[in-house]
């Protein structure tokens, strides 16, 4: 129906998480009525994501250096530590204004269905972080869904016996959702109202 070319485009939009068959026909229609000087400037901008950003590493955050702008500003309090699953769970967190600890990300959460268990997640990288920052309590900010919740029981019954304080951001996030969907007051509200989890 489409030119080769055309269909090339769909069918490479299409792979993107949360785009459908429809909406990438959209988006490369779109592109074929920009400019060349648009379209180039988002293949550059691509291009230059893709060879200047790389994980963290403390944190696992999207950075540009070997540290993210988190983890380099000596403004946060090292003692508190925010779990979360995915890099934009940061973003989310960070437009309440509310948190001024760190963060670590686990690069998911325990789904078995996925086959996904503790060990692909960054736990040991989690671990290793406590003694050697200070961190004196773990928000497990996960997200309210089934795998979410699991991953935090997990956590939770690792973290309890190692005498740092464990918490979770609380209710009000509407459960199966996603973090990065959730507007600032909700989820400012949670982590304000976050409780102790006991281990086991």
């Amino acid at each position: 129906m489409y030119a080769d070319s055309v269909q090339q485009v769909i069918d490479e939009l299409g792979r993107l998480p949360g785009i459908g068959p429809r909406s990438a026909q959209r988006l490369a229609l779109h592109l074929m009525k920009v400019t060349v000087e648009d379209t180039t400037r988002l293949t550059v901008a691509i291009d230059e994501m893709k060879a200047k950003v790389r994980f963290c590493d403390r944190c696992f955050n999207l950075a540009e250096g070997e540290l993210c702008a988190v983890c380099t500003d000596d403004r946060r309090d090292s003692s508190v530590l925010c779990v979360v699953e995915d890099p934009r769970d940061i973003v989310a967190v960070e437009r309440t204004g509310g948190f001024r600890g760190r963060y670590h990300v686990l690069g998911g959460a325990i789904s078995p269905i996925e086959g996904i268990g503790p060990d692909q997640l960054r736990v040991r990288e989690m671990l290793a972080r406590l003694d050697p920052e200070g961190v004196v309590e773990v928000i497990l900010a996960t997200n309210p869904n089934i795998e979410g919740e699991a991953t935090a029981m997990y956590l939770a019954r690792l973290l309890a016996p190692l005498g740092v304080e464990v918490t979770k951001i609380a209710s009000g996030l509407p459960v199966g959702g996603d973090l990065e969907y959730a507007d600032e007051l909700t989820l400012g509200r949670a982590l304000e109202g976050r409780r102790r989890l006991e281990g086991g």
